[in-house]
């Protein structure tokens, strides 16, 4: 049996086990990658490699900045303003929320964008006394941030990847908008799903328990906690500084985000605006496994062909009665599949020079094939494991197959509406 069936039984049987649920998907998660390393798919290095990627350091920095910011009352103080300015009504917050996660990921990468919104929406939820909840914003952030990252060149990676590889091969790269042309549609689909069926979706599948926080518990007039005042202001403003710190250094981009994000917990620590035991006691470690391990479930099928041979699959079954619109089509629905079991930047790399080839060969437009299949590998929603923003949201408590009902079926309706814009945006 060669490595790329093995790759993808262990794949496979790594998805019945996340939607099964007898098993903790971090525990899971660590079996799939030490399954590829004992059947020889990748090196056990390789499996674990991803713990020591920039991401995993910016999500566990931004984890540990995030309860900072909670410990010193910056974040119940965002939160009232927040509140303040929205009010409680949930129709209200939930276009708010979402078109300033949208705002943000236009110019800032999509990870950082959640690392620091998923802490502002949740002291905003604890302002608010009870009328808005975790379990029905984080998920819907997480998405908001990977849709608004979609519509500039710089917004997430599969645009970039797509740019360099347009430009390497003779063809015109991307402008800095051109695939808002697909990005904003989806906002506007993404804000009408979560103001209408969205919503009541969500109060249904989410039948869990609100997911209790001490950080944000009972948070008073000042920012304060009721069971840790009062609240130091010169710490306050000191984990502000730091935050701000963070922006900059996403912004600017002198150092990779994971050292900037370290860099900013490890002052949050010297300061002293958050405890080394309250860091352990706070941090979310099935974010950090899942999240390390999907760089090993990447690498498995990138480097056993299993990836590639999924992608040359699909797209030889359309057969010999093939156009632009319909090899579109299936590179959007290949890509958005592997985007939901493994990052959007792995599946972009594979799909890329795949779709390129493939247009060549019938001698339609590679540009056209490109752009959809980097457009479409920021679509994966229905999975905890596609993209580090969807990952992050796990600490609202979700399980597996609330991400597949959820995510899944907003997944599906910006298919249908990509699939439909092909024709006007290419002209077909």
């Amino acid at each position: 049996m060669d490595s790329s069936t093995i790759a993808l039984i262990i794949m496979s049987v790594m998805l019945i086990l996340f939607m099964a649920e007898r098993i903790p998907i971090a525990t899971t998660s660590i079996a799939a990658c030490l399954a590829l390393a004992i059947f020889g798919v990748i090196p056990m290095t390789t499996a674990f490699a991803g713990f020591g990627n920039d991401m995993v350091y910016l999500i566990v920095g931004m984890i540990i900045v995030g309860n900072a910011l909670f410990e010193t009352g910056v974040a119940g103080v965002i939160g009232e303003k927040v509140i303040s300015l929205v009010g409680t009504n949930e129709k209200v917050f939930t276009a708010a929320i979402i078109l300033v996660s949208v705002a943000i990921s236009l110019f800032m990468n999509n990870s950082a964008t959640a690392a620091l919104m998923l802490p502002i929406a949740a002291s905003a939820i604890g302002a608010s006394k009870g009328a808005l909840s975790k379990k029905n914003t984080f998920l819907m952030v997480g998405i908001a941030v990977c849709v608004g990252g979609g519509i500039t060149l710089v917004g997430s990676p599969p645009q970039l990847i797509a740019h360099a590889f347009l430009e390497e091969n003779g063809h015109a790269g991307l402008s800095f908008f051109e695939v808002g042309q697909f990005g904003v549609p989806l906002l506007i689909l993404l804000l009408t799903f979560f103001l209408t069926v969205g919503m009541k979706l969500q109060k249904k599948v989410f039948d869990f328990p609100e997911v209790a926080d001490s950080a944000d518990k009972d948070i008073s007039s000042n920012g304060c906690t009721d069971t840790d005042k009062p609240k130091s202001t010169a710490k306050m403003f000191i984990s502000f500084g730091i935050l701000l710190f963070c922006i900059i250094g996403f912004i600017t981009g002198l150092w990779s985000m994971g050292v900037v994000a370290m860099a900013g917990a490890m002052l949050c620590v010297v300061t002293g605006c958050i405890s080394q035991k309250r860091i352990f006691e706070k941090m979310d470690w099935t974010t950090v496994v899942i999240m390390g391990c999907s760089f090993g479930f990447a690498a498995g099928l990138d480097q056993s062909g299993a990836g590639r041979m999924i992608a040359s699959g699909i797209i030889g079954i359309l057969g010999d009665n093939l156009n632009l619109w319909l090899l579109c089509s299936a590179l959007a629905l290949v890509s958005i599949i592997l985007t939901n079991f493994m990052s959007s930047t792995a599946a972009a790399s594979i799909l890329v020079p795949i779709a390129a080839f493939a247009a060549m060969e019938v001698g339609f437009d590679v540009r056209a094939a490109v752009i959809i299949t980097a457009v479409a590998s920021n679509v994966g929603y229905a999975t905890p494991v596609s993209t580090p923003p969807i990952t992050m949201t796990l600490v609202g408590g979700y399980r597996f197959m609330d991400y597949v009902k959820v995510g899944g079926l907003f997944n599906v309706l910006a298919f249908i509406l990509i699939v439909a814009l092909i024709p006007f945006v290419f002209g077909i």
